[in-house]
C-alpha cells in the first residue's frame, strides 16, 4: 500500500536544526511528512512541487516553507535531464531554541509566520532572491553559533515579506486532525503517484479503509471536491507545464498525463482554461515574444 511516508529527522552533534545541501537524489524521495518546519531552497532543478493538496510547477530558485506535519514532495521534470538538480533543505521544530522561544514580543513576526506555513508559503520576486543567497551563505558558514543567527535573521526577512502566496488556502490537510491526517494522507500519496495512471476508487477507498459511498462523501469534505476533480485537475496542471515546457504533440501529452481519451482531454483543458490545449501553447509562445504572462 503507498503511503504518505513519515520522515524521522536527526540532526547530527547535537545542532538545533538541519541544514543541508542535496542532489538530484533528494527529489526521488516519496510523498512524505514530519512534524518539522521545513524551509527549502532549489538551487537547480525543473519539475512538479506537491504540498498537501497543492499541485505546482517548480524551477530554480523556488523558495518554499512548510509547517509541521504539511505533506510534500518535489518531482523532477523526467522529460529533460537534470544531473545538477540540487536543493538546500532546512529543518527544525517550533522548540528548537526552547519551548517558548518565539513567543516572546520580539519574535511575534516569526511566530506569525509559522501559523501562515500551515498552509504552505511559496515566496516570490526579490524575497526568493535575497534569501535564496542567504541560504547559500548559512550553508557554507562552519561556526554553528553564526548559523543559529542566520536563520533568525532569515525567518525574521520572511516574516516581514508581503511577496508570498499560501499553497494549500484552505488548508486541506492543515486544518485536520492527526487521525484524519493519517487517514487522508496516503490517499493524496496515492494520487502524487498514480495520477498518471489508471487511478482506482476503490483502491483509493481501500487505502483509507472506508467503503466507496462513504470515502466519496468524506473525500468531497475534506477537499471540497470530489475525487475525479481532483484527479483531473492534477493531470490538467501536469498537461499545462507539458505544453509550455515541450514540443510534443497534443494527443501525446494527453496520454502521458493520464487522459485515456484525447477528446476528454480537450473538452476537460477547454473548460478550465477557457482555450483549447493547441490554443492555449500558442498564446504561451506568443507571450514569451512579448513578455506579457499567460492566465
Amino acid at each position: 500500500m503507498i503511503k504518505a511516508s513519515f520522515e524521522a529527522l536527526q540532526t547530527g552533534n547535537r545542532q538545533s536544526f538541519i541544514a543541508r545541501k542535496f542532489d538530484k537524489w533528494v527529489f526521488d524521495g516519496p510523498y512524505h511528512f514530519h512534524p518539522e518546519y521545513e524551509l527549502t531552497s532549489i538551487i537547480q532543478a525543473n519539475g512538479k512541487r506537491y504540498a498537501g493538496s497543492h499541485m505546482e510547477d517548480f524551477c530554480h530558485g523556488d523558495l518554499v516553507l512548510l509547517g509541521p506535519n504539511l505533506p510534500h514532495c518535489w518531482k523532477l521534470d523526467t522529460t529533460r535531464p537534470q544531473p545538477e538538480a540540487t536543493a538546500i533543505v532546512i529543518q527544525f521544530n517550533e522548540s528548537f531554541l526552547g519551548d517558548d522561544f518565539f513567543c516572546r514580543t520580539e519574535l511575534k513576526d516569526i511566530k506569525k509566520l509559522f501559523q501562515f506555513a500551515a498552509s504552505g508559503i511559496s515566496f516570490k520576486a526579490g524575497t526568493r532572491q535575497r534569501i535564496n543567497q542567504r541560504l547559500v551563505a548559512l550553508i557554507e558558514e562552519e561556526n554553528s553559533f553564526k548559523k543559529m543567527l542566520m536563520l533568525l535573521d532569515i525567518l525574521q526577512q520572511l516574516a516581514l515579506s508581503s511577496e508570498f502566496a499560501l499553497l494549500d488556502q484552505s488548508q486541506t490537510i492543515a486544518a485536520r486532525t492527526i487521525a484524519e491526517q493519517e487517514r487522508i494522507n496516503p490517499v493524496f500519496a496515492y494520487l502524487v503517484e498514480n495520477f498518471r495512471q489508471q487511478v482506482s476508487l476503490d483502491k483509493a477507498a481501500s487505502i483509507a479503509n472506508m467503503t466507496t459511498n462513504a470515502f466519496c462523501k468524506y473525500f468531497k469534505k475534506i477537499t471540497r471536491k470530489t475525487f475525479m476533480e481532483t484527479i483531473i485537475e492534477y493531470r490538467l496542471n501536469y498537461a499545462t507545464q507539458q505544453l509550455v515546457q515541450t514540443d510534443k504533440p497534443i494527443s501525446e501529452i494527453s496520454f502521458e498525463s493520464g487522459f485515456g481519451d484525447v477528446s476528454h482531454f480537450y473538452k476537460m483543458f477547454k473548460l478550465k482554461m477557457n482555450l483549447s490545449p493547441l490554443n492555449y501553447r500558442k498564446k504561451f509562445m506568443r507571450s514569451l515574444e512579448s513578455g506579457e504572462a499567460v492566465a
